[in-house]
């Protein structure tokens, strides 16, 4: 009964200790390569504007409070400046939820863009289970004309 007793502790113990992980990143300039065109957006740029959103993950694979609305370009860099879990069709999760936070931020303000979009990533990992907790800051954009 006494070993019973110290295995199930140790268990209990085990279980309740993790790790945790805080990232917040903001886009940089590419070091190479540039785009030209002759479009140009005229963009006003309003108030402050916020979104957020965040999934949990049992087991490495199944996704629990998953968004299904994601807004499109939200990547910078090839991991989005935060780690991930795994990559799940070519995305990983971290960007999944990264993605629903600027599409929170969007519909919610009624802009048409996040200008100087900074991201704040905080994941937490419990052995079988973590989650990711995504916010996004930047500025309504809306576009007045493009030409």
């Amino acid at each position: 009964m006494k070993k019973l007793l110290i295995a199930s502790s140790l268990v209990m113990a085990g279980a309740l200790t993790g790790c945790s992980s805080l990232n917040t990143s903001a886009p940089s300039l590419p070091l190479a390569g540039g785009v030209t065109t002759d479009i140009k957006a005229d963009i006003e740029v309003g108030e402050k504007i916020t979104g957020k959103s965040s999934v949990t993950q049992l087991f490495g694979l199944l996704t629990l409070g998953a968004e299904t609305e994601y807004a499109d370009g939200v990547a910078y860099g090839a991991n989005g400046g935060g780690g991930s879990f795994l990559p799940i069709g070519g995305v990983s999760l971290t960007e999944k939820v990264k993605a629903a936070a600027a599409y929170n931020a969007i519909t919610e303000s009624g802009a048409d863009v996040i200008v100087a979009p900074r991201y704040t990533i905080k994941q937490e990992g419990y052995g079988f289970f973590g989650t990711i907790d995504v916010t996004v800051e930047g500025y309504k954009g809306t576009i007045r004309s493009v030409k």
